[in-house]
């Protein structure tokens, strides 16, 4: 019988703490029924509530709270969509012998800009010298030949046979010329295009093979990314639109880009489609082979927009408080999406409809309302924020 009496006791000092919190203190409903207590104990919130704000108005004097608002907006929901591209340079070389020989002189440095026809590497061209030499006194000769018979030719000591020899041979001389100037600089690499010099794997010395790679040349102006997107937002793609690009090794940095090509085929495997963007590196932060995560976003249709500070959570999950002629009223919403300074919702608002942001402690289903003046209560803020930086 003693335990039973002490049980008794403890429930009703519990039972009196709470109906001492909810009287006096307005934000003890809506705890409550956050929590999920008075669901538990299946107790109407608004039954609970009216009683103490009743009281509360009573022991003020009465009248109705007063509240700061926010209008509702309009804002277009973003569909936003991020992948991870792999960068690449918008021009690469390979750079290769043209022809077997040893080489016998390095002009560039690695990791140098080298224009495009900067001679890179030389081989040994003594052979193609001399055959370019021979070729030349081969020329001269039947140039002379061809000459001597062109002024013989107005005394009809000259047949049209051996003209028509020495035009052949003067034609013959000539190519070889061509053909041996074409083998003498095969003897010289060149720089195909302008870029940067990649490391060099040859030395003063080496002999290399027609094919064989000499270095590497990338025009990193410009980075093209490679990356796949969902195949849901296929016809929102447009070549030139824009991307937000961010590289990976480069917390931080934010790049702009645009879209330089679409691919035709939908990967049946993971349902995306490969998409090409490029962004400029002017700067020269960017290289080859770097990661980055690239964001699409495209306009979608128009909802309500509310401030972040008017949306409050229950059991029931969230909702606001909507000022209708002069009464709060509670409504439901559905979170669309967040954004850096407002909520996305679907919910049953009017665009320039007043919600509370501030004051929704005391509100309830019903409860008059008094619009404070939005002025007076920035500059109360104000103050109180002063004070507290001259108290700190």
């Amino acid at each position: 019988m003693s335990f039973l009496r002490q049980l008794i006791l403890s429930l009703a000092v519990i039972a009196g703490a709470l109906f001492a919190w909810i009287t006096y203190v307005p934000s003890a409903v809506p705890i409550l029924d956050r929590i999920g207590v008075l669901t538990l104990l299946g107790v109407d919130p608004a039954s609970l509530q009216s009683a103490p704000q009743a009281g509360a108005a009573q022991r003020r004097g009465g009248g109705a709270s007063q509240v700061l608002v926010s209008p509702v907006r309009e804002e277009v929901m973003t569909d936003r969509v991020t992948a991870i591209g792999d960068g690449r340079a918008h021009r690469s070389v390979i750079v290769r012998a043209d022809a077997v020989g040893t080489i016998t002189e390095l002009s560039a440095t690695a990791g140098t800009y080298t224009e495009a026809g900067t001679v890179i590497a030389r081989l040994d061209n003594e052979a193609e010298t001399i055959a370019l030499e021979r070729a030349r006194i081969t020329l001269a000769d039947a140039q002379d030949e061809a000459q001597r018979l062109s002024r013989l030719e107005t005394t009809g000591a000259v047949t049209e046979v051996r003209l028509r020899e020495a035009e052949l041979a003067l034609r013959t001389a000539e190519l070889a010329v061509r053909q041996a100037e074409y083998d003498l600089s095969k003897r010289r690499i060149d720089a195909p295009i302008s870029g940067w010099l990649g490391l060099i794997d040859v030395e003063p010395g080496d002999r290399v093979a027609a094919s064989d790679v000499v270095a590497r040349i990338t025009d990193r102006s410009r980075i093209v990314i490679d990356f796949r997107v969902p195949e849901r937002i296929i016809n929102q793609l447009r070549t030139g639109g824009s991307v937000e690009v961010v590289p990976l090794g480069l917390r931080g940095t934010v790049l702009q880009g645009a879209i330089s090509a679409i691919d035709t085929v939908v990967d049946r495997a993971s349902r995306t489609l490969r998409v090409q963007a490029e962004v400029e590196n002017a700067a020269d932060r960017l290289r080859a082979g770097m990661a980055f995560s690239v964001a699409l976003s495209f306009a979608g249709d128009a909802v309500l927009a509310l401030e972040p500070l008017s949306l409050q959570w229950s059991s029931g999950g969230a909702f606001v408080w909507a000022v209708r002629e002069g009464k709060a009223a509670r409504v439901p919403v559905t979170i669309l999406q967040r954004t850096a300074d407002s909520v996305l919702v679907k919910a049953d608002l009017d665009p320039g409809e007043p919600v509370v942001t501030e004051g929704v402690q005391s509100l309830r289903p019903g409860a008059e309302v008094s619009i404070a003046d939005q002025t007076e209560a920035a500059l109360r803020r104000q103050a109180d924020a002063a004070r507290g930086e001259v108290t700190q």
